[in-house]
This record gives C-alpha cells, sequence and structure tokens, in this order.
C-alpha cells in the first residue's frame, strides 16, 4: 500500500458542493475556491473525477463556479449521504480501477464522512482535503475530520494533494499546476 497519492492510482470524489448548501457553510467559499483550483489540477493531469449530489431538486445542483470543470458523465444524483450507498456510483468507483480515493465537498461531518468510512469499509486509500472541506459550523467540521482520520483516512492539505499529483518540479506540467499553488 502507497502511502503517497500517485496520478496513475487515484481519483478526486467532490461530494455534494450545491447551490443551497454552499452558502450555509463555514468557509465555504474558501472551500469552493480550493476545490476549483483541485479540479483544474486533476483535469490537467488526468486524474478522474467524480462528483456527487445530494438531492438536487431540493438542494440544488453544484455552485456555479465549479460547473464548467466537470465531465457531465461523472456527475451523479443521490439520495444517500454515504456516495457509497448509492448503487450507480459504487460501481461506477469500482469500474473506475483506481484504489486511492481524494475526498472533498459538504457536509464534512455528514455525506463526506459517512462516504469517506464506507470506502475505508470497502479497502480504499482515502484521503480527505482538509481545506477543501465544509462543514455548517467549525466543531462539526473539526469532529467529523477526527472520526474519519482515526478510522484510516490521511487527512491532507490542497497542496500536498497537487504536489504528489505531479510527483516532481521542472516539468510542463509543473508550470502549469504551480499558478494554482500560489
Amino acid at each position: 500500500m502507497a502511502l503517497k497519492i500517485d496520478p496513475q492510482e487515484s481519483l478526486f470524489l467532490v461530494v455534494d458542493i450545491q447551490q443551497k448548501l454552499a452558502p450555509a457553510m463555514w468557509n465555504g467559499e474558501a472551500a469552493i475556491e480550493v476545490n476549483y483550483k483541485l479540479l483544474q489540477a486533476a483535469q490537467h493531469l488526468g486524474v478522474p473525477h467524480m462528483v456527487s449530489e445530494q438531492y438536487p431538486a431540493g438542494i440544488g445542483q453544484t455552485v456555479d463556479v465549479l460547473a464548467p470543470l466537470i465531465n457531465s458523465a461523472y456527475l451523479f444524483e443521490k439520495m444517500t449521504f454515504s456516495c457509497l450507498g448509492d448503487d450507480v456510483i459504487a460501481a461506477e468507483l469500482k469500474e473506475k480501477g483506481r484504489n486511492q480515493i481524494v475526498v472533498s465537498g459538504m457536509e464534512t461531518h455528514v455525506c463526506v464522512c459517512q462516504t469517506v468510512l464506507d470506502m475505508l469499509d470497502e479497502g480504499y486509500q482515502v484521503y480527505v482535503v482538509e481545506d477543501a472541506v465544509a462543514s455548517r459550523t467549525v466543531e462539526n467540521k473539526m469532529l467529523g475530520l477526527d472520526r474519519m482520520r482515526h478510522a484510516g483516512a490521511q487527512i491532507v492539505s490542497s497542496e500536498m494533494v497537487m504536489f504528489e499529483w505531479l510527483q516532481q518540479a521542472g516539468t510542463d506540467d509543473f508550470k502549469s499546476i504551480l499558478p494554482l499553488i500560489k
């Protein structure tokens, strides 16, 4: 089991960053900005992504700023809090054949946490991006992160993810991704 995030083995999962939910998040705008950068980096480096939307008829679709970066073939509606509770999402994730899942989204202590716990149960290596997740309160965010960490998830920053995806400096990819990090 590799400890570093490998761009050939990882997938980026964005959980429920939706129009009616995002404004209620503590520090939500900052988390959205980080997700924007991570989606750009993933696309540039060929890391596949998946995006979930919890009951979009009620909570709205993914926030407008992220929507242009999302391949609609990898956008999934769900009613379960855990992404793996949805058979379509679980099957698509398995089909991708990636064993490392980089997770971001809202809310840290509900949908993100339940998804991560289920992924750990399924044997995935899970990396939760601390600056790319949000909850309505800082306390709930911290409780969610603590629970996921104690269950075996790695808690990482967006810079850690991008630098591990890059693997080395001085490349064209590095030059392209560097503005996202600065």
